[in-house]
């Protein structure tokens, strides 16, 4: 009798399971063929000529736009992109450059590489290459960049308002996940890791190593500005410092096979050197899987500003043609359970943006020694420094590009013979001040939104004539305390323009030395490591 009840429940799941299915292949089926319908009567039937290929992708974009902004349509010149980025490795001008609104601006040129080797500079606008016009190609002019080592490559740009020509000769780039480390103060590595394609754990294992073997008895692991990248990296290098078998996240999905747990499968370098990690809110993805998993073992103090919260996993998915779609597919928790994802994309304002996590609804967990730690807002630092966060104007000077032109019109204007002679003082950022004002930047704060809303709902009402005066005035006010914030932030902005100025002048490796004599978190993970007590005690 037993035997045929299980056998009656298993066909009944079976059933539904079946019904379920099929209710969705019949829905998709049936939206698929009106889609494809529609799109031939359109194409065959409109008043003016159609774009068949620029049709389609308008329709994908709009299907993907309510989605989480990490679930893209790939070309296949993007899949291209996406490889080169997972490898590390690429053959062209060693240059990282911006095209927007058909202007292409050289962001880094890289030392010794074809660009700088060529003469350019970060904020040249390149203009020309070869005989293509950058203004007139359809497309990605970044495309043009890129080809056979050895192969030459002629570029016009504009500098300083004057157009000048060179000669670039590509060659192979070699993308670094660990662009530097150093011993500091004869005891203490500091390793810089900028990104999690396929050398990221190796690199950074070497770099541990090599300082463990000059001398280091404490480590500093700088995650601040890395945006993520392959998970599997990110497990490798939590399993450097934690022992073989240790739980790092979990994945989970309305999807069952996406449902995973990621363990350490080696054996570890160290599990008991005194590790700091540093982190910003540009640190996401697979910088908060490191972070938040040596946080929940009590394996490492994290130091800075709470991290962006992205909390979502990508897959790519071959379409046709070499085609991909990079879907998100499940959601990733840290050992203690925590779901960091900040912003909530099912959840959206009247403006269409994601609504962040309030933090009233945190949720509490505890690490292996029994801390506090919570989710929905990104990992959290166990020592939070002020000066590390990005408020909403410094957010708004770097989506603006302000910070980055700045940099260029004070490169030109100065001249530093070494890292040494560098100052930027209060005088140049009262010039920065005024540089704001001749490109009259503008940023909109949420209040003066509020109050927006507030007069357009008194004009329905018709009080318009009666509140307007007084708005005026908030408005005012309001300006007015924007400017302030200016001088309120300035230590915080200070700091991304010195970032960006000593670039330009010392590349890569100058900002980091400089950063490891000036950076206040630097410092105080310094400070908290040369003090034992103090360290096991943040972590108790």
């Amino acid at each position: 009798m037993k035997k045929k009840i299980s056998i009656s429940v298993i066909a009944v799941v079976i059933l539904f399971t079946t019904v379920s299915f099929k209710s969705d292949f019949f829905e998709i089926a049936k939206q698929i063929e009106i889609f494809t319908t529609l799109f031939k009567e359109l194409n065959m039937n409109y008043v003016d000529e159609t774009n068949p290929a620029e049709l389609m992708d308008a329709a994908i974009e709009g299907m993907l736009e309510d989605l989480d902004p990490y679930t893209k349509y790939w070309t296949e010149q993007e899949v291209e992109d996406a490889k080169i980025n997972r490898s590390g490795e690429y053959s062209g001008i060693g240059s990282t450059v911006r095209t927007k609104d058909k202007v292409m601006t050289i962001i880094e040129p890289r030392k010794g590489y074809p660009a700088d080797k060529a003469g350019l500079k970060a904020g040249d606008q390149i203009i020309k290459i070869g005989d293509i016009s950058v203004t007139d190609f359809e497309g990605d002019a970044g495309d043009l960049l890129k080809g056979a080592p050895g192969s030459d490559i002629n570029i016009t740009y504009l500098r300083q308002g004057k157009t000048a020509q060179t000669t670039i000769k590509r060659a192979e780039v070699d993308v670094d996940a660990v662009p530097f480390y150093k011993l500091i103060n004869g005891n203490t590595g500091y390793i810089v890791l900028t990104k999690f394609n396929k050398k990221a754990s190796a690199q950074v294992k070497e770099a541990l190593i090599s300082l463990k073997n000059d001398g280091a008895d404490n480590i500093i692991l700088d995650l601040r500005g890395n945006g993520g990248g392959l998970l599997i990296e990110a497990i490798r290098i939590c399993n450097l410092f934690l022992p073989k078998g240790e739980v790092i996240t979990t994945t989970k999905s309305v999807v069952k096979k996406y449902n995973k747990t990621y363990k350490t499968q080696e054996e570890p370098v160290d599990t008991e050197i005194p590790l700091v990690v540093l982190i910003n809110g540009t640190s996401a993805s697979a910088s908060e899987i490191v972070s938040g998993g040596l946080q929940d073992y009590d394996r490492a103090v994290v130091i800075g500003a709470r991290s962006f919260g992205k909390g979502l996993v990508q897959r790519p998915k071959p379409l046709t043609y070499g085609t991909q779609l990079k879907v998100t597919i499940s959601r990733y928790f840290t050992p203690s359970g925590r779901c960091i994802q900040a912003l909530d994309y099912w959840n959206r304002d009247e403006k269409g943006n994601a609504v962040r996590t309030a933090s009233q609804d945190y949720k509490e967990f505890k690490t292996k020694n029994g801390r506090k730690v919570f989710d929905g807002g990104g990992v959290f630092p166990d020592i939070e420094i002020s000066s590390a966060k990005m408020s909403p104007i410094t957010k708004a000077l770097n989506k603006d590009n302000a910070i980055f032109e700045y940099a260029t019109e004070y490169y030109y204007n100065h001249q530093y013979a070494n890292l040494e002679e560098f100052r930027f003082n209060d005088a140049d950022y009262e010039d920065f001040k005024k540089f704001l004002k001749k490109t009259n930047f503008t940023f909109e704060t949420e209040t003066e939104i509020a109050f927006a809303k507030a007069l357009e709902q008194a004009e329905k009402e018709g009080l318009k004539k009666d509140v307007s005066s007084a708005y005026s005035q908030l408005q005012k006010t309001i300006e007015d305390a924007k400017n302030k914030e200016l001088d309120d932030r300035q230590e915080e902005i200070q700091n991304l323009l010195v970032d960006e100025i000593v670039k330009r002048y010392f590349y890569r490796d100058g900002l980091y030395e400089y950063q490891i004599a000036n950076n206040k978190e630097i410092a105080e993970a310094v400070s908290l490591l040369n003090d034992i007590n103090r360290y096991q005690n943040t972590l108790k």
